[in-house]
């Protein structure tokens, strides 16, 4: 089951390669680490708060 959603993302994947989607959506995946990175700093503090 995991190695057939495996090969699908795959094969989708290697279009994007050939076609330059993948330059795109890698960028919109560095966004979303910063967002995610940015969440976990405000739940460290948040966390720090709560402690003292």
């Amino acid at each position: 089951m995991m190695i057939a959603a495996w090969r699908k993302q795959a094969i989708e994947g290697l279009a994007g390669v050939f076609s330059g989607k993948a330059e795109a959506s890698e960028g919109a995946r560095e966004g979303e680490i910063d967002k995610l990175h940015a969440k976990i700093g405000q739940l460290v503090v948040r966390v720090g708060a709560l402690r003292c």
